[in-house]
């Protein structure tokens, strides 16, 4: 670019243009026909997944033999432990007894034990001292109640139990009780505020490896029934497993993959995926294993995988986990227990009371444990239980594991496989290990993150693009319009076209996480790269913008504050298409529409991804060829980064599960080699901006790739001070315009 031009620019940049409205910018709410906008993407994410749910209700209603049910449960493990990221090697459980609290009629012993290497859970065992050993035992994995294994619901039951001629065994789950994993050491409380916050914290750090939180809680239960078994008290061949809400949802899992539980008894937690997804959404991340409803899965499906076994549904008509859904569930289970003669060992059991394990249902579980594992009728009446305070149960001097134990947490383990998976990427050394390893990049970001490339022919003819109006200034015009990006998804957009220039302009995609109108005021990015001579197309990917759905009243907002839209960006992990991949596809389908504009010049199409639309844009860049030059401001630095920290926030909307066994990031970024990239004031997985320094160090392998494609200068690393426009940091980019055809 010449002086004259540098001029030139400067001077335009000294006017800015009238300012856009909101209204201007914001269109379609105002609309009769786009004012459930917001609710566009969970409607288009319902849809799909119903759809899914309708396919498999449709095959399993064709069952007629016992070898198709024991076909299914081969199917759910195999399918279920994929997801999970396979378990842990079974090592030495190292139990001890730390501690015994005499009763009257009972005794409850502290255990610790190590359910993997110096990873230590905490238990509390509940012994009877009446009747004859040994007495059947019941494993009981918790809900997420303060108070964890103390919690007084619990005490009354586990008690009571004893008192009935029955081995209980409850322990800590993550986040709770004696084993908080995310604990602050200077106050001596948890980081965050509740277990379940905890629980989708880990959780987005497992999925980026490939595994899931709820590998730990599962391996956790299958070593805490390798304890109870072990005891000379109980009987191993009557094992029941019973538990409320989370402790629910643990029930269902463990009965479902250890065949040793002879009896499963879950409270206020089997619904179906459907009613939830129409009711509460995606519970915590243990409670939600990708791609489960992709790969054919519901509830009943727990249910098929104990069958014929006797099986008790705990459910509450004013519960929050919808009663319809147990029914449906229920009712198609009974189909599965009549197919295989064993009627009698199904049962649902409804109270008209709230969320929780209510004395009615403590009542039906006893009958039931009593029927199946003693063969005889409980009659006794239910006494109240003086429950022991939290410290008299803890195991741990401290009352926490990881100021008294120390050892491993989820975090430390997750790491641990980071940097097994890490070291198995081949290093850069020559152009043609570079090609090889670029070609395999590109295919698995596309396999993983499921960015459906459309097929069409460039400047693809089927883009369905509606025009809204037209505003015009004395230096450009501006159209607001949608453009279809796949069936069920509009993508708003505003389309900014320079009155000066030649016939074909330069264009420049805009894609921000806060949507297309975040910098379209007078003075904003969008106005100065317009000013510069681009054609620039500002869309809202979809759940951006426009189209950002309505916050969840049922969702805390410690929720919302670290993960954004918790729900879309789960169900879609729940249906197999990342919401990062399906934003890809709208970027994608903008450039489709670029390249159907007579104003627009195809070899001189450019991208520019900020803040929460950088990560979406990296995804499409890399497979779309036709985005020759391509900026990321305040992107996410990596996904390493997440994992490598304990807290982070923004980022659940951009997570490809299993992403870090192949790829992150400046592997994505040297797969774009030799185009010229922009990465500008890159943040960490706090939003925190990363230094120079530490940008060189995270991303050596993209550099590498630049150097040996012969592009070292094609890579642009720079900070951008918050009083800079555009034409100070992306100089380079700007002087496309002037290459005008």
């Amino acid at each position: 670019m010449n002086i004259t031009t540098i001029s030139l620019l400067a001077l335009l940049f000294a006017f800015p243009l009238v300012a856009q409205a909101a209204e201007d910018v914001n269109f379609l709410t105002d609309l009769v026909d786009f004012q459930n906008i917001r609710g566009m993407l969970p409607a288009y994410l319902k849809k799909r997944a119903g759809d899914l749910l309708l396919e498999r209700r449709e095959k399993v209603a064709h069952w007629s033999t016992s070898q198709e049910v024991n076909s299914r449960k081969a199917y759910l493990r195999e399918r279920m432990i994929k997801a999970l990221g396979g378990f842990p090697e079974r090592t030495p459980l190292n139990a001890r007894v730390v501690g015994v609290l005499e009763r009257e009629d009972f005794k409850i012993e502290k255990i610790i034990f190590e359910s993997q290497p110096k990873f230590f859970v905490t238990a509390n065992i509940y012994l009877p001292k009446r009747g004859n050993p040994p007495y059947p035992g019941i494993l009981f994995p918790l809900g997420h109640e303060r108070g964890a294994k103390a919690h007084e619901t619990w005490q009354q039951l586990l008690v009571s139990l004893a008192r009935k001629g029955f081995v209980s065994l409850a322990w800590d789950t993550l986040g709770q009780g004696e084993r908080v994993q995310l604990y602050d050491h200077e106050l001596r409380e948890p980081k965050l505020a509740g277990s379940t916050t905890e629980h989708t914290m880990l959780g987005v750090q497992c999925l980026l490896v490939g595994d899931n939180v709820a590998r730990y809680t599962i391996w956790d239960g299958i070593r805490a029934l390798d304890y109870l078994v072990s005891r000379k008290e109980v009987d191993a061949t009557r094992i029941a497993c019973t538990g409320n809400s989370g402790g629910g949802t643990h029930t269902a899992y463990l009965s479902a993959l250890d065949d040793r539980i002879q009896v499963a008894v879950p409270s206020c937690y089997l619904t179906s995926w459907g009613r939830l997804l129409e009711t509460i959404g995606p519970q915590d991340a243990e409670q939600c294993i990708p791609p489960w409803i992709s790969d054919g899965l519901d509830h009943a499906d727990f249910v098929y995988a104990f069958a014929p076994k006797p099986y008790l549904i705990l459910s509450a008509i004013r519960d929050f986990f919808s009663i319809q859904g147990a029914r449906e569930t229920y009712q198609e289970a009974q189909q599965v227990y009549k197919l295989l003669g064993s009627q009698d060992k199904l049962k649902m059991f409804e109270a008209d009371d709230g969320h929780g394990y209510s004395k009615p249902r403590r009542l039906e579980a006893y009958q039931w444990f009593s029927r199946w594992l003693k063969g005889t009728e409980d009659r006794e009446a239910e006494t109240p239980v003086e429950a022991e305070t939290e410290e008299t149960l803890y195991c741990t001097d401290s009352g926490q594991v990881v100021t008294s134990l120390g050892g491993e947490t989820v975090s430390s383990l997750n790491k641990q496989r980071l940097d097994r998976v890490r070291k198995k990427r081949p290093a850069l050394t020559s152009l043609e290990n570079l090609k090889l390893y670029r070609e395999e990049i590109i295919n698995e970001a596309a396999r993983l993150s499921h960015f459906e490339i459309s097929r069409g022919n460039p400047g693809n003819t089927s883009l369905r693009v509606r025009i809204y109006g037209e505003k015009s200034t004395g230096d450009y015009r501006m159209e607001k319009l949608t453009y279809e990006s796949e069936s069920g998804i509009l993508v708003p957009a505003l389309l900014f076209v320079p009155k000066a220039g030649g016939e074909r302009k330069a264009a420049l995609l805009y894609v921000h996480g806060k949507g297309k109108s975040a910098e379209a005021a007078s003075g904003g990015e969008i106005e100065q790269f317009v000013k510069a001579g681009f054609v620039v197309l500002a869309i809202d990917t979809r759940g951006t913008g426009e189209t950002r759905a309505a916050q969840n009243p049922e969702q805390a907002n410690e929720m919302v504050r670290y993960f954004g839209d918790y729900d879309s960006a789960m169900t879609a992990l729940l249906i197999g298409r990342p919401l990062v991949g399906m934003r890809a596809l709208d970027i994608h389908r903008g450039v489709d529409l670029l390249e159907s504009r007579s104003e627009v010049d195809h070899e001189r199409i450019l991208a520019f991804g900020k803040e929460g639309g950088a990560p979406a844009l990296l995804y499409a860049a890399s497979s779309d060829h036709r985005i020759k030059q391509t900026a990321f401001e305040g992107m996410l630095v990596s996904y390493e980064s997440v994992v490598n920290t304990q807290i982070h926030r923004g980022v659940f909307e951009s997570v490809v599960p299993g992403a870090l066994k192949s790829f992150d990031f400046p592997d994505l970024i040297a797969s774009l080699a030799p185009r010229d990239v922009w990465i500008v004031n890159p943040v960490d997985a706090m939003g925190h901006r990363v230094s120079i320094q530490e940008i060189q160090i995270q991303y050596a392998r993209a550099l590498d790739a630049y150097g040996l494609t012969g592009a070292k200068d094609s890579l642009y690393v720079r900070e951008r001070k918050a009083e800079e426009g555009v034409f100070t940091v992306y100089r380079e980019m700007l002087a496309v315009v002037s290459r005008e055809k």
